[in-house]
């Protein structure tokens, strides 16, 4: 018989391992931790919501005979030519520098070929990106990296960046290992310097201003390009009001699962809200100020498929925008590339060092060597198909639901599995009429 018996070992959840691994990291090194990526804890997302579908009570449509448009037209309410796309998925703003040219090129031409629009991001517009993409939205960011009117006025559209779902509140960064001659050109900045952007605009500080800043967009495109205003999800009622009021066409609201190619990651775990928590809200802005529909509403941070689409549609979103998706679509993260990642240190689906541009993909790299292993042109034929299936899955649930476009899906449409994500799209918990907050007790 044992007479001291021992407790089992037990880890703490407050000091997991991950906590005293980061713990550890920072008292060797003394500085916090930077990396790609969006927020890697678990919130409320899409998949706490499911469609009802019809049955009796509601009539479906016939997947084979009948038609489902999907087509979205973004810039409607001042623009003299709005982007009209076959689809309502749309590729964001992941900047020449922090993605390899041929990643940039293949993004353009997998969204031409699935009838959508493609973005620049940060650093300016190269001529591979503009000429592989039929529609381009150009960012004008804090850092104004690569802005020049001539390419203002190549852009079928212009996205300007107040916020970003990974770190609202907080500017970009490219270190120096990914500086390479042609990005320092582009931006004006020494080679293999790191570069910190802004994280305010240098010419306006409030929504009075930023009405005249995008006056003088509009002047300077001659009326014809749909203004964007992007946003981060943090406090989007009164954002979403404010962008409205100072004359944007489109509001591109960005949750705290949208990536980054590179901030800190306290920054990206701890600030903004979760996506599902922010569509409501800018959605009801929007409703308050009678401009629902038309100024149009995307919708970014953790859209992963078809149905986070249909779910984004149904709360009140008119297209959506993909990210890390489309890097993994043309090959980032791939296992192939398994034996490569571990000589990093990590593995194939968790590697987010992107900062450190050794990516063995060749997608979040300025390294020749790396770069020869993507072909843009397979990586667009990936991106199109994944596009493709994105945009059938959507299609089968509004059908499903009795839809013949997917801009008809609504709220009604949508129950909850859980007390969080019923509060937060504002849709009855699963088997009941309660929506927390609104509803009952």
């Amino acid at each position: 018989m044992d007479t001291n018996p021992q407790t089992l070992p037990r880890d703490s959840s407050t000091f997991s391992p991950e906590i005293n691994a980061e713990i550890r990291r920072a008292a060797d090194t003394g500085i916090y931790d930077i990396r790609g990526g969006g927020a890697k804890r678990k919130v409320p997302h899409f998949d706490d919501l499911l469609f009802l579908g019809a049955s009796i009570s509601r009539y479906p449509l016939e997947g084979y005979r009948e038609k489902c448009d999907t087509s979205v037209v973004l810039g409607t309410r001042f623009a003299k030519k709005p982007i009209e796309l076959k689809i309502p998925v749309t590729i964001a703003g992941m900047s020449f520098g922090a993605l390899s040219g041929p990643a940039k090129e293949a993004l353009g031409r997998g969204a031409t070929m699935a009838g959508t629009s493609t973005t620049t991001g940060d650093g300016g517009m190269t001529d591979e990106e503009r000429g592989h993409s039929e529609k381009l939205v150009y960012q004008y960011l804090p850092s104004r990296y690569g802005m020049n009117p001539d390419d203002l006025r190549r852009a079928d559209a212009i996205e300007i960046v107040v916020g970003q779902g990974a770190k609202p509140g907080g500017g970009g960064m490219l270190l120096g290992q990914k500086i390479t001659q042609r990005v320092a050109n582009m931006r004006n900045l020494p080679v293999g310097i790191d570069q910190r952007s802004a994280c305010r605009h240098p010419d306006w500080t409030g929504p009075d201003d930023l009405e005249i800043k995008i006056l003088e967009l509009r002047e300077i495109t001659n009326w014809e390009k749909p203004i964007y205003i992007k946003i981060g999800g943090a406090r989007p009622y009164y954002d979403t009001a404010l962008a409205v009021k100072a004359g944007a066409d489109v509001v591109v609201l960005d949750g705290m699962q949208g990536g980054t190619a590179a901030t800190q990651d306290v920054f990206i775990e701890n600030v903004g809200q979760p996506t599902l928590a922010c569509i409501r809200p800018a959605v009801k802005a929007l409703q308050d100020l009678g401009m629902h529909r038309k100024v149009q509403l995307v919708v970014s941070g953790g859209i992963r498929t078809g149905a986070d689409v249909a779910k984004a549609l149904a709360l009140g979103a008119d297209a959506v925008a993909i990210g890390t998706a489309a890097l993994i679509a043309i090959g980032e993260n791939d296992p192939k590339w398994a034996a490569e990642y571990s000589k990093l240190g990590t593995t194939a689906d968790a590697y987010d060092d992107w900062h450190e541009g050794k990516d063995p993909a060749g997608i979040t790299t300025q390294d020749p060597e790396l770069m020869k292993r993507l072909d843009p042109v397979e990586a667009a034929r990936r991106l199109r198909n994944y596009l493709a299936v994105m945009t059938l899955e959507c299609q089968t649930i509004a059908r499903a639901c009795g839809k013949s476009h997917v801009h008809n899906l609504e709220p009604e449409d949508l129950c909850a599995l859980t007390i969080e994500a019923a509060a937060m799209a504002g849709v009855p918990l699963a088997g009941t009429s309660w929506i927390p907050g609104q509803t009952g007790f």
